[in-house]
């Protein structure tokens, strides 16, 4: 006679981290189709793994030396090489790429467009979000949950972004998105070996009429506004366009607007939908946490979507949010180049080395968290404490996501919302964790979704 039991696995979707030496064409091959594979197994017990792949490289889990790369020597460990040659394309020398002075006063001129009460200003299209997407949901059935959450935080990112202009072209920016993250975006076996920025990467030169018309979109509207004039109440782009820095005075030229802001529109959808997808798939693979999210969130909410000012009281589902970002961190793998000769974690380190942030193996490394890949959303309770460098989902130091407070409210507005209405379960189709800017589930994440009573 048939079973009548489903075999459920211990924990959530993992990868299997690699257990032998890689050279350079095998390190190549497994970037172009999972970077995460490039992490060896060793990384998750050792503070620091060092090795050699045309250059030196330093992989670094130990919380102290994460401190002095990402907080207190920040300018001798700048983006590297490899990172600045994937996204200069798209988002040229944006908050996220550049470096030094150029950085500084954009960031700056950025801040206050990020500034608690304009985020909180912002929320009502959360919450719109969040309702429209409930009601797709809730026609029920079995369902790709990773295409709704990028739905829903592509319609939250453009309208704070462009107030819902007619003008502005979503799909054609959608689309060159994820052109740009399937092709382009990819680590080339040049990038590996080391090779100077003027050598083409052929992956890249393809990508050319994608980004194009992507930044011709965000170069339409934007002029479209200056001459129309601000919002009644001021979108990103409003704001972004009145910043200043209150040093130099220096604002944003048309270019720099435009690729900030493509910058937002790529960070602020991607990383949200996926934090999102992966916490549904988490709830989904654990009915019990699934069970108080749904009682916490229908205390709070009732029948109505959550707002800002609902945030503060649903404090488990915010840990839920933590943990997912924890378990597939979006931005799992980051990496330095060293401009100093310098000491990390007892290493020694040479100026031109790389200097590789796994997130992924911090986020699971047995010195630094209790059975690691379980989940567990009590680990951020209230209360609980843990080294700040230990947990690093949006960066740390100087350089921590500028829109990290945006990410969360929004992640946290919108997963209590769906869990207070729609119930989760999983199907055969398990998800796989795979990396190539950003940690996506491979072939989507199915879930069966029902209407709770």
């Amino acid at each position: 006679m048939a079973s009548c039991f489903r075999y459920m696995p211990t924990y959530p979707a993992r990868i299997n981290l690699n257990r032998k030496p890689l050279g350079v064409i095998g390190t190549a091959l497994l970037a172009r189709r999972n970077v995460l594979e490039l992490i060896p197994e060793i990384a998750v017990r050792q503070p620091m793994v060092s090795g050699r792949t045309g250059a030196r490289w330093h992989m670094v889990m130990d919380p102290d030396a994460l401190r002095i790369v990402l907080k207190d020597r920040v300018d001798d460990y700048p983006k590297s090489l490899v990172t600045q040659l994937i996204l200069e394309p798209a988002i040229g020398k944006s908050l996220f790429v550049a470096e030094g002075a150029h950085w500084r006063w954009q960031r700056r001129a950025a801040a206050p467009a990020f500034a608690q009460r304009n985020v909180e200003a912002l929320a009502p299209v959360m919450t719109a979000a969040a309702e429209a997407s409930s009601r797709r949901l809730a026609q029920g059935g079995v369902v790709d949950v990773f295409a709704e959450t990028v739905a829903a935080t592509f319609d939250v990112i453009s309208d704070v972004t462009f107030s819902g202009d007619e003008g502005f072209d979503r799909d054609a920016v959608h689309g060159a998105i994820d052109a740009y993250i399937a092709g382009a975006a990819r680590v080339s076996v040049l990038d590996i070996m080391g090779l100077p920025r003027w050598i083409p990467r052929p992956g890249r030169l393809a990508s050319g009429g994608d980004l194009r018309r992507m930044k011709q979109v965000a170069d339409d509207a934007i002029r479209a506004r200056a001459r129309s004039g601000p919002r009644g109440v001021p979108d990103l782009l409003d704001l972004l366009r009145a910043g200043e820095d209150p040093e130099t005075h220096r604002s944003m030229t048309g270019a720099e607007l435009r690729d900030n802001l493509l910058t937002f529109i790529v960070a602020g959808h991607e990383t949200t939908a996926l934090t999102l997808a992966w916490a549904l798939y988490l709830l989904a693979f654990d009915p019990e946490v699934q069970h108080r999210a749904a009682a916490e969130a229908g205390a709070v909410l009732g029948a109505r979507a959550a707002t800002a000012a609902d945030v503060p009281r649903l404090t488990y589902i915010r840990q839920i949010v933590d943990e997912a970002l924890r378990l597939y961190p979006p931005a799992a793998f980051l990496s330095r180049t060293s401009r100093i000769h310098d000491r990390l974690g007892g290493r020694e380190v040479w100026p031109g080395d790389t200097i590789v942030l796994p997130i992924y193996a911090l986020h699971r490394h047995h010195m630094l968290w209790d059975d690691p890949d379980s989940f567990d959303p009590d680990r951020f309770a209230p209360g609980v404490q843990r080294d700040r460098f230990a947990f690093l989902p949006f960066g740390a130091g100087p350089r921590i996501c500028i829109g990290a407070s945006f990410a969360l409210q929004e992640a946290v507005i919108i997963l209590a919302t769906l869990v207070a209405r729609l119930r989760f379960q999983l199907t055969d189709r398990h998800p796989e964790p795979r990396m190539i800017l950003t940690l996506r589930p491979h072939g989507g994440v199915w879930l069966r979704v029902e209407p709770r009573a």
